[in-house]
């Protein structure tokens, strides 16, 4: 257990150091900022928003696609630069972008554990309600005043900001229209939400939701995120529509990169 927590941790570690270096190389888009005061979380967030050129068409209302690690230094930059290379060839129709940038990641995208050596990864975690009802109640109402936006909401992330976005398609799927989760870190809490993920999916809301998820040639991440798909096809939710893909080729820092097209595609491009 001691040996697994270790290499998570270190995955934890170099995940971030590395995707940060590469971002910094990444052309930061032409996007806005704004910033909003969260009672939620007692502190001030830096939310970053992108929009296509369709927006300038004073009447069209755009679906967005919230994104977790979503500051100018993390996955803000070429996300948006994907979207805007998918929406200008037509591939994907016109969507909004906004990041929420980070403060406390591993505070706020972890939910409760029971397992000691998960609590050594930061000074305080499973804090993912609160992050959850910062998003709900304060960035989703501040995002409607600011914008023209319509009711179609999505979310993306990747390792523990994939883990909050299964926790939330489960605890709280009508939140979201679509989810995107890339190597979510399902190991957290002794693997608790796959191991309640068949009682939970019996409870699931009869909207239509869309579920697409990834796993790298990580052990401890595809070990997981197989387990979730056996159980996704077993419950057969005829109101899901869910794909997952193993890329065999792809490590944990950079599954994101090489699969985020293909996710935006069978997400949001024409059936």
């Amino acid at each position: 257990m001691k040996s697994t927590f270790l290499f998570l941790f270190s995955l934890l570690i170099f995940s971030t150091t590395n995707i940060k270096a590469v971002q910094q190389e990444d052309t930061i888009p032409v996007h806005e900022t704004f910033t909003l005061a969260s009672t939620n979380l007692a502190e001030t967030r830096v939310i970053n928003v992108w929009k296509p050129a369709e927006y300038s068409n004073g009447s069209i209302k755009l679906p967005v696609l919230y994104m977790l690690d979503g500051g100018v230094k993390e996955d803000f930059p070429h996300l948006a630069n994907t979207l805007s290379e998918l929406v200008s060839k037509k591939v994907i129709p016109p969507i909004m972008l906004v990041g929420i940038e980070n403060t406390q990641r591993r505070r706020d995208l972890t939910g409760y554990t029971a397992v000691e050596e998960d609590k050594k990864i930061a000074p305080i975690v499973g804090g993912s309600a609160k992050f959850r009802a910062f998003i709900k109640e304060e960035l989703f109402p501040a995002v409607e005043q600011k914008y023209r936006v319509s009711e179609d909401k999505s979310i993306i992330g990747e390792s523990l900001a994939g883990l909050f976005i299964v926790e939330t398609l489960l605890t709280d799927p009508s939140m979201f229209d679509n989810y995107i989760a890339f190597d979510p870190s399902l190991w957290w809490n002794d693997h608790q939400l796959v191991k309640t993920g068949n009682s939970v999916m019996a409870k699931f809301p009869t909207e239509n939701k869309r579920f697409w998820f990834a796993s790298s040639n990580t052990k401890e991440i595809y070990t997981f995120t197989k387990k979730l798909s056996k159980i996704l096809n077993s419950t057969k939710i005829s109101n899901l529509k869910w794909a997952y893909h193993h890329y065999r080729n792809t490590k944990h820092d950079t599954i994101f990169r090489a699969s985020k097209k293909r996710a935006l595609i069978w997400t949001f491009g024409n059936d």
